[in-house]
């Protein structure tokens, strides 16, 4: 029987590869230029603090972790995403303590045993960012203006940014029950997961993609008329300083999130390419996460961008990364000649190809063209005797005679 990758985990083959360089160094670039910096933290935590941050009635805990026990019959989970590892290690090494205001990016592999679909996998790639430290509005809004600004920096302006409050501990509550009074009249018009939901995080109900959920929440009250002054206050500032910074966004009062942790501020950036996963980042505030792993009273924001879905929006964009120079040799007396020729421009900082299997001339260009090199040369032995080649522009043909001395070809080719 062959041997098959399992489902969900998808191989990322070298077509796509420069597609996620792409994006890995445009958030690298963008976060570091706001005064971020890498963490990187494991891909198995203990089950306990997933348990912990996440919740132990969210979906996530109750459907889609991998857990096992290993050898040490020590229960342990892969991540199912990335805030809660970051901040047991944030909490573990006393980062707090080096500065009150902390910020960080982190970029990696996330596990989730969920369906297969497009742009979501059981495998799937996530960059994001924490600041700790503090909870002015300045804050969030900073973290939102990065996420736009990520977008714009790969070219992608369609995705939205859509802000909605979840309000705190104190206001909460008394949402709470005013959804549970509207949905109860309505249970039976739920899916059974929005009916276990009822019981232990209604809110979720709202986030529903079921056609049935969504017509039944029609007209649920919403979170922000229930918000107390402080968080009020927290939301209406947020939205002053967007402003400040013509940052467009719109407000989503039935966006809610999955994790048990987000206070206040919320967020998602939404795109209609993607049909139902319409999320391609998400995020908010978590105040009371770092306490509640056994940190001090930090207050916390951050965000997750899905890879997998960012690279889908980029559609058929070429990212291959292509030869400046492939080199021809006539015969296997060239070669050596050739080859000095390569190490040297490739410590120059060219890209360089050459035929390695002594093929005839006619299937050697046919390589230069399937590898899109911007230049051919072809070395035979009056080139060889006379140190210098003709260097071909592959894209109109044009010609260019050239020594043979690695500095002049480079200094030609970085010219043109």
């Amino acid at each position: 029987m062959a041997l098959t990758a399992i489902k969900g985990f998808n191989d990322i083959l070298p077509e796509e590869s420069g597609r996620w360089h792409y994006i890995e160094q445009a958030a690298r670039s963008i976060f570091e230029l706001n005064g971020f910096s890498e963490i990187r933290v494991p891909v198995m935590e203990k089950t306990e603090l997933f348990c912990r941050s996440i919740g132990d009635a969210t979906d996530i805990v109750e459907k889609e972790m991998y857990t096992f026990v290993d050898k040490g019959e020590n229960s342990v989970t892969l991540r199912p995403e990335g805030t809660a590892g970051v901040m047991r290690a944030f909490i573990e090494h006393k980062l707090y303590a080096q500065d009150p205001v902390t910020k960080l990016f982190y970029l990696g592999p996330m596990f989730r045993y969920e369906r297969p679909q497009k742009g979501r996998y059981r495998q799937f790639h996530q960059i994001g960012a924490e600041i700790t430290g503090v909870c002015d509005p300045l804050s969030d809004t900073q973290v939102l203006n990065m996420l736009v600004s990520f977008f714009h920096e790969i070219g992608l302006d369609e995705p939205s940014l859509q802000i909605n409050s979840l309000g705190c501990p104190e206001c909460r509550p008394a949402y709470r029950s005013a959804l549970c009074l509207f949905l109860e009249e309505r249970l039976e018009s739920l899916c059974e997961d929005c009916k276990r939901r009822f019981g232990t995080n209604p809110l979720r109900t709202l986030d529903c993609k079921v056609p049935g959920c969504v017509e039944a929440t029609k007209g649920a009250p919403s979170m922000l008329e229930h918000l107390c002054g402080d968080c009020n206050l927290h939301f209406d500032s947020v939205r002053h300083y967007l402003d400040l910074s013509t940052t467009p966004y719109s407000i989503n009062p039935r966006m809610v999130r999955g994790l048990d942790y987000y206070t206040r501020t919320t967020f998602e950036v939404v795109t209609g390419l993607l049909g139902s996963q319409s999320a391609v980042a998400a995020g908010g505030r978590y105040d009371g996460l770092i306490s509640q792993l056994g940190g001090p009273a930090i207050p916390g924001i951050g965000f997750a961008i899905g890879l997998e879905r960012v690279a889908l929006l980029l559609g058929q964009r070429d990212f291959t990364t292509v030869p400046d120079l492939f080199i021809a040799t006539m015969g296997t007396g060239e070669r050596d000649t050739a080859f000095r020729l390569m190490d040297g421009l490739l410590k120059s900082g060219v890209r360089v190809e050459l035929d390695y299997e002594c093929k005839s001339l006619k299937s050697q260009m046919r390589r230069a063209d399937k590898l899109k090199a911007r230049f051919s040369v072809v070395i035979g032995e009056n080139e060889v005797k006379s140190g210098k080649a003709s260097f071909k522009r592959m894209s109109d043909g044009s010609v260019t005679e050239v020594a043979l001395i690695v500095d002049e070809i480079a200094r030609t080719l970085k010219l043109q």
